[in-house]
């Protein structure tokens, strides 16, 4: 469920963190940790959090979309799920995606749609998705990707859920 400033009141109650400040405990506890269990896991709890349109000005003043984007870059497949479902999470807000975009998301985005994870391709296909508008266009629908959605697309027999985002994204920005 989506939150609002109310029931976020209710929720936290008097004694209760604030969601800014649980997100930074977050972010420090990320940054502090040498585990990679525990930073896999924080990345993961950020990413639930990423869906909520409530959350979106905290993670962009938290450098949250940042985080998510250096965790892309991990030779760890968790945390590359992860960090691709946070992005994909957070894209449907074109202030997320313009971010994402300024600090040269769209590439790693991309990298994902090749992953073994099937989280990882279907994060990067929806994520592209969104971030795909005029302005991404020339960076995004190069043929590779073209080449790579295309064969997602076809592979409805099987994964339907690798083709439905496949050809959504065909639908909306290619074959429109």
């Amino acid at each position: 469920m989506f939150t609002n400033a109310q029931r976020q009141v209710e929720r936290t109650g008097r004694h209760g963190t604030p969601r800014d400040q649980h997100l930074q405990d977050l972010v420090t506890q990320f940054q502090e940790s040498t585990d990679e269990e525990s930073k896999e896991r924080i990345v993961a709890n950020l990413a639930n959090f990423a869906y909520d349109p409530y959350n979106y000005a905290f993670m962009r003043q938290l450098n949250i979309l940042e985080l998510f984007l250096d965790c892309i870059t991990e030779p760890n497949e968790r945390l590359i799920e992860f960090g691709i479902g946070g992005i994909c999470n957070s894209c449907a807000d074109p202030a997320n995606c313009s971010v994402i975009t300024q600090c040269g998301g769209i590439p790693l985005v991309i990298q994902c749609l090749s992953s073994p994870v099937k989280n990882t391709v279907n994060y990067a296909l929806g994520a592209l998705y969104y971030l795909c508008n005029p302005s991404t266009k020339k960076d995004i629908l190069k043929p590779e990707v073209l080449r790579a959605v295309r064969e997602y697309a076809a592979a409805g027999d099987v994964n339907a859920s690798f083709s439905n985002l496949a050809n959504a994204f065909l639908d909306k920005h290619v074959n429109s």
